[in-house]
C-alpha cells in the first residue's frame, strides 16, 4: 500500500487513504494543518488566496484577474491581509454546514482556505482570549450578499459558541431578529430580491465563557420613501405581501384587506408583485414564528399588524376637489377602516388629512389643503407611520434582546462583538438624498478603514521591532470635511437652507452652495464647472469627488427629504391613538416641544458619528462584498460592474496599504514548521530556537538581506516572488521526500504485513490440528459406543423394552419407517407394502389402510364429472352381472357411451311425438316375435319416464318406467334380454324380446334410468321367456 498525497485547488494538501474512499487532511508533526502557502503551486489555475500576493499589486486588471480565476474554480472567498473579499455566487455551493464550521473553529488565520468562518473565528478567539470588544465590518453594493454573510456569521455563532446557563433562549432570538428585520426592512429592487433597506449594527454580548447573553440593534436611514413610491420592476417592504398572501383569512377580514395586492395604491406602483424567488407564503410563517420568539404577545402582534394594514388603506385615501379647488376624502370605507385600526377620530382625521394646522401668535388657524398638498399629507403621514413603527420595532427586540443579568457581578466581565451591515457606495444614473447619505458614511467607514488598517500596521511593525515606513495614501478627511464641517459643510449649508424663512427651494440650496464652498477641490457644479464639464452637468445638479470616484447629485427633493416634516394636526392625531404601538411611537411631548427637531440628514451624521465612535472602541475585521453580475445569474462574472466595485469598495487603496511594507509574514515555528526540509540543517528536526533555526534556513536559501526582516516573534518577506521562489523549491523537495517516505512505507508495511501474516498462520495451524484430533477422538468413541449399543441390544430384541435393547428397537422402527416412506405404494392398485418388525405390526396395518385411504380420496378428487359418471356406470354393472353372465368380462374395459345414435339417425317424427321428453339414452335393437320368433330392426330410446320401441318413423311401444316389471336376461354370452310388462296394462302388446350388441351397457342404463336395478333377472343356462 502506497502513501500518496495529492493537491486539491483549495490549496489542502490531502493524504489519499484508497482512490475510492474519502481523503483526509494531512497534519503537520504539530497537527496543524498547513494550506494557505500550498495553493500556491496552483496560483496559475486558481490565483492567490492573498491578494497580498500578488506580484503585479498596483494593477487592477490583475487584481481582477486573480478574482476572475478564483470565481471560475468557485472559490468565492480571497484575503487582502485580515481583509475577506466575498463574491456572490448566486447559488448554494454547500459551504458553510455545520462540518465546514468544525473545520474552521480554533484554527489559525492563514492555516486553511478563506472562508467566512475563518474570520468569525479568528474575531470570536480573540475576544475570548485577549477580552477585547470587536466588529466585523460588511459592507458591499445590493445584491453583493452582506445580508447572507450577516446571516451565516450569526448562524457560525449560535452553531459553535457554548450554550449559556439559561440556556439557547438569547441564540434564538438572535436568530429570529433576522427575518423580523427583513420582513420589515427588506424589498425586492432591480439588483437584489431581499435588498436591506436600512443599514443595521449588531452588538452580541458574550459572557466570560465565551456564550452569547445578550444583543443590541442599531439602524440607519430606513429608505421611508419606498412606502409610498416604487420605481419599475421594484416592490415595496416584504410585510406587505407577507401579509396578504400568508395571512388567515379572518385576520384579512379584520382588518379589511384582500389578498389581490393589485387592489393597494402602494403596492401596484412598481408593477412587479409577484417574485419567482421570492414565497411571501413560506415566509410569512417564519415571520410568525420569528414573532413569537422575540416575545411579542399575540395582542402585540395584532396592533403592528393592524399598522401594516393601515398604511395600505392610506395608500388607497382618495381625494377629490370642491368648488373652492380645497380637497375632500372621497373613499369612507378606507376612512373608516383607518378609524378602527388606529384607534383615532374619524372626523378628526378626515380633517388632519384635508387641512394643515398653522400656529401664528398664539393663535391656531386651519388653512385647507389642496389636492396635491392633500396627497402630500397623506403620504408624509404612511411614511412616519411606518418609520415609526420600524424603529418601536428594533426597540421591542433590543428589549427581547437585553440581558436579564444585566446587575449580576458577571455582567461585568461581558464583551461585545459588533456585526455592521451598512450599505456599500452607490452610483446610480439619478442620485438623490440617499445616495448622498449613503456615500457620506462610506466615506467616513472609508476614512476609519485607513486609519485603523494603518494603526494595526503600525503597531504590528512595532510590536516585531521593525522600522515603520510611512505610507503615502490618500486622506479622504478633506471630502468628510466637505459634508460634515461646522457651518461650512454641506450638511450644514442644507439645514441652514432648511430653516431660514422666506421661499427656500432646491435650487436656492445649491446656490448657497455655490456661494459658500465655491473654491472648494472636491465640489463642482454647473456654475463652477468650466465649459467642457458644463456639459454633462445640469443646472440642478452638483458632484462630489469622492474618494472612489465622481457622483453627480441631482438637489431635487433635498429640501423635502431633509426636513421629513409631518403636519401638526397630523400629530396630534396620531398622539390621541388607541393602539399601543402609535401611542408610543407618537409621543404627546412632541407636541409641546417647541424646539424644531432635527433634520434627517443632521440625525444621520449624529449617528454616524456615534457609530464611528463605536467602531473605533473595537478591534475591527473586514469582509467586503462584490455581486459578479446584475442578473444574478451563477457563473456569469461581468469585469466591468466588478472593476466598478473594486473602486468603490476602495480594494486598490487597501492592498496598496497593506503592501507598501512587508507582502508576508509569518511565525518563526509556522515557517520553520513548513519549510525545514529545504535545508540540510534544520531537517528533519531543529533543536534550537526557532527564531536561530529560520535565520539558518534562510541563509542556505539565498535570500538577500533587503528581502526579508527579522522580527521578535515573526519573519517579514518583502516581495511574493521571493515567497514563491520558496514555495517551488518546496514542492521539487516534496516529491524526492514523498519518494523516500513512500519507499519506507512500503518498505516497513509490508515487513509488519509478513510479520502479521506468519503469525497468523503459525496460530491458526495450531489450531486447526488441536481442532481435527479432538473431532477425530470424539467420533472414534461415539463410533464404538454406537456399535456396543446395537450389538446388546440385538442380542435383547426379542425381550421386553429396556434400557439395554432401546436402541437397537428405535433403530430397527427408524429403518422401517424410512424405507416405508421410500416404498410407499403409487397408486389403489398397487397392493406392494414392506414386511413390518413385530412390534409394529399393528401400527404397519394402520398405515396401510390411512395410506390406501389417502390415495382413493387423492384418485377421487381428481377425476371429473363425466368418469365419475362412468364409475358409477360401470360400478351397477358390475353389482349386476359380475360373476353371473359370461360376456360381462368382455364389457369391463369398454367405456360406456351416452348414446348410440345420433339425432340425426332418429326421425324427426319420433321426436315430435315424444314432445318435449329428452332422450337420455339411444341404441339400435333387434325385436323377435313373440310367435315365430322372426327379428325386426327396431331402435330403444330411454327418457326420463318410459322405454319407446321405434320402428322407422313410428313409435311402435311405449312402455312406461311404473308399468317395467322386470328384465331378464340369460347368464350365457348371448345378447338377448326380455322386458316384462304389466298384464293388466290393455294398451301393452305384454313382454318385448329384445337383443342388443351392447347388451351390458343397455340393461345398466335401462336399470338406471327406469330404478330397476334390483329388477334384473339372471337365469342360469337357458333363455329368458314370459
Amino acid at each position: 500500500m502506497a502513501l500518496q498525497v495529492e493537491l486539491i485547488p483549495t490549496g489542502e494538501i490531502i493524504r489519499v487513504v484508497h482512490p475510492h474512499r474519502p481523503c483526509k487532511l494531512a497534519l503537520g508533526s504539530d497537527g496543524v494543518r498547513v494550506t494557505m502557502e500550498s495553493a500556491l503551486t496552483a496560483r496559475d489555475r486558481v490565483g492567490v488566496q492573498d491578494f497580498v500576493l500578488l506580484e503585479n499589486f498596483t494593477s487592477e486588471a490583475a487584481f481582477i484577474e486573480n478574482l476572475r480565476r478564483r470565481f471560475r474554480e468557485n472559490l468565492i472567498y480571497t484575503y487582502i491581509g485580515p481583509v475577506l473579499v466575498s463574491v456572490n455566487p448566486y447559488r448554494d455551493l454547500q459551504i458553510y454546514s455545520r462540518q465546514h464550521m468544525e473545520r474552521y473553529r480554533g484554527v489559525s488565520f492563514y492555516e486553511v482556505p478563506p472562508h467566512l468562518f475563518a474570520v468569525a473565528d479568528t474575531v470570536y478567539r480573540a475576544l475570548r482570549t485577549e477580552r477585547r470588544d470587536q466588529a466585523v465590518m460588511i459592507s458591499g453594493e445590493s445584491g453583493a450578499g452582506k445580508t447572507e454573510a450577516t446571516k451565516r456569521l450569526l448562524q457560525f455563532y449560535a452553531e459553535t459558541c457554548p450554550a449559556p446557563e439559561r440556556g439557547g433562549a438569547v441564540r434564538d432570538r438572535l436568530l429570529q431578529s433576522n427575518p423580523v428585520l427583513e420582513a420589515f426592512g427588506n424589498a425586492k429592487t432591480l439588483r437584489n430580491d431581499n435588498s436591506s433597506r436600512f443599514g443595521k449594527y449588531m452588538d452580541v454580548q458574550f459572557d466570560f465563557k465565551g456564550a452569547p447573553v445578550g444583543g443590541h440593534i442599531l439602524s440607519y436611514l430606513l429608505e421611508k420613501s419606498r412606502v409610498v413610491h416604487q420605481n419599475h420592476g421594484e416592490r415595496n417592504f416584504h410585510i406587505f405581501y407577507q401579509l396578504l398572501e400568508g395571512g388567515e383569512e379572518e385576520m384579512l377580514r379584520r382588518l379589511g384587506l384582500e389578498r389581490n395586492p393589485q387592489s393597494y395604491l402602494y403596492l401596484v406602483k412598481g408593477q412587479c408583485a409577484k417574485v419567482s424567488s421570492i414565497n411571501d407564503k413560506n415566509d410569512w410563517k417564519v415571520v410568525r414564528k420569528a414573532l413569537t420568539v422575540i416575545d411579542f404577545t399575540e395582542d402585540e402582534v395584532e396592533d403592528l399588524l393592524s399598522i401594516v394594514a393601515s398604511v395600505l388603506h392610506l395608500g388607497n385615501i382618495h381625494f377629490a376637489a370642491d368648488e373652492e379647488s380645497n380637497a375632500q376624502v372621497t373613499t369612507e370605507n378606507q376612512l373608516k377602516y383607518l378609524t378602527r385600526l388606529l384607534g383615532v377620530e374619524g372626523s378628526t382625521l378626515r380633517e388632519a388629512l384635508t387641512h394643515r394646522k398653522i400656529i401664528a401668535k398664539g393663535e391656531e388657524l386651519l388653512s385647507p389643503l389642496n389636492l396635491e398638498q392633500a396627497a402630500y399629507a397623506r403620504d408624509a403621514l404612511a411614511k412616519a407611520v411606518y418609520s415609526r413603527t420600524f424603529t418601536w420595532l428594533v426597540e421591542k427586540i433590543n428589549r427581547s434582546l437585553a440581558s436579564k443579568d444585566a446587575d449580576s457581578p458577571s455582567w461585568r466581565s461581558t464583551t461585545v462583538l459588533g456585526l455592521l451591515d451598512i450599505y456599500g457606495f452607490e452610483v446610480f444614473q439619478h442620485n438623490s438624498f440617499e445616495q448622498f447619505c449613503i456615500n457620506y458614511c462610506n466615506e467616513k467607514l472609508q476614512q476609519l478603514f485607513i486609519e485603523l488598517t494603518l494603526k494595526s500596521e503600525q503597531e504590528e511593525y512595532e510590536a516585531e521591532g521593525i522600522a515603520w515606513e510611512p505610507v503615502q495614501y490618500f486622506n479622504n478627511k478633506i471630502i468628510c470635511d466637505l459634508v460634515e464641517e461646522k457651518f461650512k459643510g454641506i450638511i450644514s449649508i442644507l439645514d441652514e437652507e432648511c430653516l431660514r424663512p422666506g421661499e427656500a427651494t432646491d435650487l436656492t440650496f445649491l446656490e448657497k452652495l455655490e456661494d459658500t464652498i465655491k473654491h472648494h477641490p472636491h465640489l463642482l457644479t454647473h456654475k463652477l464647472a468650466d465649459q467642457r464639464t458644463r456639459k454633462s452637468l445640469g443646472r440642478g445638479e452638483f458632484r462630489l469627488l469622492h474618494y472612489a470616484g465622481e457622483v453627480t447629485y441631482s438637489v431635487t427633493g433635498f429640501l423635502d427629504k431633509n426636513n421629513d416634516l409631518l403636519f401638526r394636526n397630523l400629530k396630534e392625531t396620531m398622539c390621541s391613538s388607541e393602539n399601543p404601538i402609535m401611542s408610543q411611537c407618537f409621543d404627546r411631548s412632541e407636541l409641546s416641544d417647541k424646539k424644531r427637531p432635527e433634520t434627517v440628514a443632521t440625525q444621520f451624521k449624529m449617528s454616524l458619528l456615534q457609530l464611528v465612535e463605536i467602531l473605533k472602541s473595537k478591534e475591527p475585521a473586514y469582509v467586503r462584498c462584490i455581486k459578479p453580475n446584475d442578473a444574478k445569474q451563477p457563473g456569469r462574472f461581468d469585469e466591468v460592474l466588478i472593476r466598478h466595485q473594486v473602486k468603490y469598495l476602495g480594494l486598490m487603496e487597501n492592498l496598496r496599504v497593506r503592501r507598501a511594507g512587508f507582502a508576508y509574514r509569518r511565525k518563526y515555528e509556522v515557517f520553520l514548521q513548513r519549510y525545514k526540509s529545504l535545508c540540510p540543517e534544520t531537517w528533519p528536526s531543529w533543536a534550537g530556537r526557532p527564531q536561530d533555526g529560520v535565520a539558518v534556513l534562510v541563509r542556505h536559501l539565498g535570500y538577500k538581506p533587503e528581502e526579508y526582516k527579522m522580527g521578535r516573534t515573526k519573519i517579514f518577506i518583502r516581495f511574493p516572488k521571493t515567497l514563491f521562489a520558496t514555495e517551488d523549491a518546496l514542492e521539487v523537495r516534496r516529491q524526492s521526500l514523498a519518494t523516500k517516505i513512500q519507499a519506507a512505507w512500503r518498505g516497513y508495511h509490508w515487513r509488519q504485513k509478513f510479520l502479521r501474516v506468519k503469525q497468523s498462520a503459525i496460530c491458526i495451524q495450531s489450531w486447526w490440528r488441536g481442532t481435527l484430533g479432538r473431532r477425530k477422538a470424539a467420533k472414534r468413541k461415539w463410533a464404538a459406543q454406537t456399535i456396543r449399543r446395537f450389538i446388546r441390544g440385538f442380542i435383547l430384541r426379542h425381550a421386553p423394552r429396556c434400557p439395554e435393547n432401546a436402541f437397537f428397537l428405535d433403530h430397527v422402527r427408524t429403518s422401517f419407517l424410512l424405507n416405508l416412506r421410500r416404498q410407499l405404494p403409487r397408486n389403489v392398485l398397487d397392493t406392494s407394502w414392506p414386511t413390518p418388525p413385530p412390534a409394529l405390526r399393528e401400527a404397519s396395518e394402520l398405515l396401510r389402510e390411512l395410506c390406501m385411504k389417502n390415495m382413493v380420496w387423492k384418485y377421487c378428487r381428481g377425476i371429473s364429472p363425466e368418469w365419475k359418471q362412468q364409475l358409477q356406470q360401470k360400478a351397477v354393472a358390475s353389482e349386476i352381472f359380475k360373476g353371473k353372465k359370461d360376456n360381462y368380462p368382455q364389457s369391463v374395459p369398454r367405456l360406456f357411451i351416452s348414446t348410440r345414435l345420433g339425432t340425426d339417425e332418429i326421425s324427426p317424427k319420433v321426436l315430435q311425438a315424444l314432445g318435449s321428453e329428452p332422450i337420455q339414452y339411444a341404441v339400435p335393437v333387434v325385436k323377435y316375435d313373440r310367435k315365430g320368433y322372426k327379428p325386426r330392426s327396431r331402435q330403444l330410446l330411454l327418457t326420463p319416464n318410459a322405454v319407446v320401441i321405434v320402428e322407422d318413423a313410428k313409435v311402435k311401444q311405449r312402455i312406461d318406467y311404473a308399468n317395467l316389471t322386470g328384465i331378464s336376461v340369460s347368464s350365457l354370452s348371448d345378447s338377448l334380454f326380455v322386458l316384462h310388462v304389466q298384464r293388466e296394462d290393455n294398451k301393452q302388446k305384454g313382454d318385448v324380446v329384445l337383443q342388443s350388441d351392447h347388451v351390458i351397457e343397455t340393461l345398466t342404463k335401462v336399470a338406471l334410468s327406469a330404478d330397476r336395478v334390483n329388477n334384473i333377472n339372471i337365469n342360469q343356462g337357458r333363455w329368458p321367456h314370459g
